[in-house]
């Protein structure tokens, strides 16, 4: 593994002393099949090792299990020196089931005090409601947050997937010091209106699925097997002739990425890295390999030849497949909010 200490950076104008890299913990506890627990504990400290102390996690990812589980990993360490980024608002069957979210200032306080248990802390870095709610104005759930950051118990308040309105109207209520949204090389919708709307508001991108879920990792191919608990069998870029076509936009990435001597996946994170300083790719490794490999990424400069390579290979727009099936696009108010 690299011993060069990715570099520091805040969320937001007025927001969190951070790395530079975060380290997305969901794929240790749901959603992309059966993970090792002892794995996912060796990677979450060899990122702190690393220097990479941003932690995002969900209060339902695995039910809590996650946050259990960073709980563990942080035993014995030095709880100033990590940021913990915790979502929460969606609800969950105990069939796995999804049942809808709820970010009413009742349900975010109460989540609140769960999460705190499981952590086994005294504060949260940053919470944030993970969609928004249809039924909830966002000024209520961001007065509740603030109501909690007075208190003590939260430091900073995110926001995930909204559109510019919704960060307009929450940053009117209470600072807010970033929203995590997904951004990739084939994942650039927020580029129209959002991300000019977080640099006018000063709030910055935690961006998630900087892979595309491993879709722009290098290591995907056609014939893999998904477990049943694999989203990622129901996701359209993953599917028949979208992934076949999304795999031959990944053959043209690494061709750049093997003339440069690094892999697709250290682009692709590379990418998103250099579209400004205000962005923290947030990365899903679930293995120490994998983890080494993106914390790669921070050697890799890009050149504005290269730029123009990887836009011409991989064009705003390319990807074949809506990022999430249709139900759970039309969550996403980042996609369709102002």
């Amino acid at each position: 593994m690299s011993s060069t200490r990715p570099a520091r950076t805040t969320l937001g104008r007025n927001g969190l002393p951070t790395s530079a890299l975060g380290l997305g913990c969901m794929g240790m506890s749901d959603l992309y099949g059966p993970a090792d627990e002892t794995e996912s504990i060796a990677t979450i400290h060899a990122a702190l090792d690393a220097g990479v102390t941003l932690l995002d996690t969900g209060d339902f990812y695995g039910m809590g299990h996650n946050e259990l589980l960073i709980h563990e990993a942080l035993r014995g360490r030095d709880r100033e020196s990590v940021q913990i980024s915790v979502k929460f608002g969606a609800q969950r069957g105990p069939d796995n089931s999804w049942l809808g979210y709820d970010a009413s200032p009742a349900a975010t306080k109460s989540a609140l005090a769960y999460t705190l248990r499981r952590l086994r802390t005294d504060y949260i870095d940053v919470y944030r409601p993970a969609r928004l709610d249809p039924n909830v104005p966002i000024e209520e759930t961001v007065g509740a947050i603030a109501d909690l950051v007075k208190a003590g118990y939260v430091r900073h308040i995110g926001l995930s997937e909204v559109g510019a309105d919704t960060l307009r109207r929450a940053a009117a209520v209470h600072p807010i010091s970033d929203l995590q949204i997904e951004y990739s090389l084939i994942s650039r919708t927020l580029e129209a209106a959002v991300l000019p709307a977080a640099r006018e508001l000063g709030i910055g991108i935690t961006a998630y699925g900087v892979l595309s879920r491993g879709l722009l990792s290098g290591h995907w191919s056609n014939d893999r097997e998904m477990a049943a608990t694999d989203f990622r069998g129901f996701s359209p870029r993953f599917q028949g002739d979208n992934l076949t076509h999304n795999l031959s936009l990944v053959e043209a990435l690494r061709a750049i990425a093997e003339a440069k001597g690094v892999s697709v996946a250290q682009v692709a994170i590379a990418w998103v890295a250099s579209r400004g300083e205000d962005i923290v790719p947030l990365v899903g490794a679930r293995r120490r390999d994998r983890l080494a490999e993106a914390l790669g990424a921070l050697e890799v400069t890009l050149t504005p030849a290269d730029l123009a390579a990887i836009e011409q290979a991989v064009p705003a727009g390319a990807a074949a497949g809506d990022r999430y099936a249709a139900a759970q696009m039309a969550h996403l108010d980042s996609e369709h909010g102002a």
